[in-house]
């Protein structure tokens, strides 16, 4: 059956129908098994950040106003999500997708932050294998970047896919979907920023 363009939208259209609700269910359980890889690679940084070697370490390396500009970067992309998220339930599909291009261009933003500081800590010494700090500050700093360009190709798909079929009740879903994981996505780096830069730099 063809998607119907949503008229006159439900109170959650995301939630409206059974392939809704359980893409909803099914996300929260996918996102409890990202919590368990995060949790681990957090882990490991802990035990492995005062490894150094001969290398550099966190205060020699970690800037603080860049990674502040980065952070509120990406906290503004998860404001305009939820901008977006809001444009859906009023039926302003417009809205919606002008709201998610905001997000993918901060995400891209950010991304682009993310590589530069990479680079950065490449020139002054800090390699994947340098010591066991670099290899676990990379693996978890990484992995959320690729968390990023993810989500990034993931929201820039769907405003590709649907940017003329209007709101429906088959995308609503996958929007709202997005959304959450563009928030799971946020809230880790909230946990880099404090575990790993906060705490890098206050030794």
């Amino acid at each position: 059956m063809a998607d119907q363009h949503v008229q006159t939208l439900p109170p959650s259209p995301e939630k409206a129908t059974l392939e809704g609700k359980n893409k909803y269910l099914g996300f929260w359980l996918f996102l409890g098994g990202e919590t368990v890889l995060f949790a681990s690679l957090f882990g490991t940084y802990l035990g492995l950040r005062g490894s150094t070697v001969d290398g550099p370490g966190p205060s020699e390396l970690f800037h603080l106003p860049l990674v502040f500009i980065m952070t509120m970067i990406l906290l503004t992309s998860s404001l305009t999500s939820v901008f977006a998220i809001i444009s859906m339930k009023k039926g302003n599909y417009k809205g919606l997708l002008a709201w998610m291009t905001a997000t993918v261009l901060l995400g891209a933003t950010f991304l682009g932050l993310e590589i530069y500081e990479f680079v950065e800590y490449v020139e002054h010494g800090l390699g994947f294998t340098t010591s066991a700090f670099g290899s676990s500050f990379y693996t978890l700093v990484g992995t959320h970047g690729a968390h990023v360009a993810f989500g990034i190709a993931w929201i820039t798909t769907l405003i590709i896919r649907y940017r003329k079929s209007g709101l429906t009740l088959t995308n609503a879903p996958k929007f709202y979907v997005a959304v959450l994981y563009w928030h799971f996505i946020d809230v880790v780096w909230v946990f880099i920023f404090s575990v790993v830069y906060l705490m890098g730099i206050g030794g």
